[in-house]
């Protein structure tokens, strides 16, 4: 543990500069104001102590839109937006936690019952993660700590799943030595999610944003999932990654999002199955008909999706491995496609007059025609945000154009990083 004011004079003295540098390669001068600014408003609201700063990214899914929960395979990665905390430990049990833009929250772990008035909310993932931690027979305790994250709410960046993460990070650091590896907070997470926050989730987000770097994962067994780190850079590849912000919410899609593993697993289910992965592709074509009567037409597209949309993250993933990027974005550009037609997670069906996305995508490929780029839904889906791999020489007037619909600075340009949930300093 260091003082505040020591971190600050390290950090305007230059004495971490390769480790902030490393962390944060996009721009590390602006990464060093905002963890100054954090310190600042930690003795601001909490005094002057002894702190470490936390950090967990966001996420970005390129390949294997919703088959995580069927145990398939993606292709992930966390991206240089994230979440920082600056922490320190309680002497009880007591979680203190101040989150900019939400305010202070206040909870007694001493309890890791499921509350039922706490779904949906922040106070149900520290008390999730916490509980989760426990049950894997590490220790957690109480903590007072200062959040601030820019990973948009409710934009398909998995903010949910960073700030997981960065619990997970602070009670591992703080209390077990930071001996809880990467892949098991981030079952802790998911835990915390679906069973305390209540909310339906895959392995995917928590894994990229608490293992980090580009990713291919095999979600066989998820309790071993099967992790494969990619050393590829699209930027020296003569692209850009681009994610745009439609400005819509996630907040009232729970059951948009609830709905595409139902449908699969009852189709998995006629066959005797919990999930697809263990489901032949074969059966599910030859029985089309039968599964059309019984469990309607959208389970069937959306579960004969899952096999194509697995298939695309492996070979996506090959391409990457063999620097065939050609072939990989025409690969992004299919799983685009077939999100629309197939998977149907563009918009809501609940409401048909919003679909930013679906407008964000004919924008991009009005922008990206003559071969400068491609485009795809972006993570859950129904709102939130769309992915574009741009020809690098191209990135401003894409920006200026997906800019011009939604708004300044919803389009943003990002590189994959390298660190998952970590301590800082």
């Amino acid at each position: 543990m260091t003082s505040i004011e020591k971190l600050i004079s390290d950090i305007e003295n230059n004495v971490n500069k390769d480790r902030i540098a490393d962390i944060y390669p996009l721009d590390s001068n602006a990464a060093c104001k905002r963890l100054i600014a954090a310190l600042n408003r930690f003795k601001e609201l909490y005094g002057e102590s002894e702190v470490r700063i936390y950090s967990a990214p966001g996420r970005t899914e390129i390949g294997g839109n919703h088959s995580d929960h069927q145990h398939g395979e993606v292709l992930c990665g966390s991206i240089s937006m994230d979440a920082i905390a600056v922490a320190r430990p309680n002497d009880d049990s007591r979680v203190v936690l101040y989150s900019e833009g939400y305010g202070e929250l206040e909870l007694d772990i001493s309890d890791l019952s499921i509350k039922e008035d706490e779904k949906e909310s922040t106070k149900a993932l520290i008390r999730g993660v916490a509980a989760g931690i426990e049950q894997r027979g590490y220790k957690a305790s109480g903590f007072t700590a200062y959040v601030t994250s820019d990973v948009l709410g409710g934009s398909g960046l998995s903010s949910s799943a960073a700030f997981e993460t960065l619990i997970g990070v602070i009670i591992s650091d703080l209390f077990n030595d930071s001996s809880i590896d990467a892949v098991t907070i981030a079952k802790i997470g998911q835990f915390a999610e679906n069973k305390y926050f209540g909310k339906p989730s895959g392995l995917m987000d928590q894994t990229a944003c608490s293992v980090g770097s580009l990713c291919a994962i095999d979600f066989k067994d998820p309790e071993e999932p099967v992790i494969e780190r990619i050393q590829f850079d699209i930027g020296k590849a003569g692209y850009s990654l681009c994610i745009t912000n439609t400005q819509g919410s996630h907040a009232d899609l729970t059951a948009d999002y609830a709905a595409v593993p139902e449908e699969m697993k009852k189709v998995a289910s006629y066959f005797g199955k919990e999930v697809l992965r263990d489901v032949s592709e074969t059966d599910v074509i030859e029985n089309i008909p039968i599964l059309q009567e019984k469990f309607g037409d959208r389970a069937v597209l959306r579960s004969v999706n899952f096999f194509e949309e697995s298939r695309r993250a492996h070979q996506q993933a090959e391409c990457l491995k063999a620097a065939d990027v050609d072939n990989f974005l025409k690969l992004v550009s299919e799983s685009g496609d077939a999100s629309f037609k197939y998977l149907q997670n563009v918009y809501s069906n609940s409401n048909i007059s919003e679909q930013g996305v679906s407008i964000a995508l004919l924008v991009s490929s009005l922008a990206l025609k003559g071969g400068k780029g491609v485009c795809r839904v972006h993570g859950g889906g129904f709102a939130g945000t769309i992915q574009a791999f741009v020809k690098n020489e191209a990135v401003e007037d894409y920006r200026k154009a997906l800019d011009a619909v939604f708004g300044e600075g919803a389009c943003a340009v990002m590189k994959i990083r390298k660190y998952g949930g970590v301590r800082v300093l």
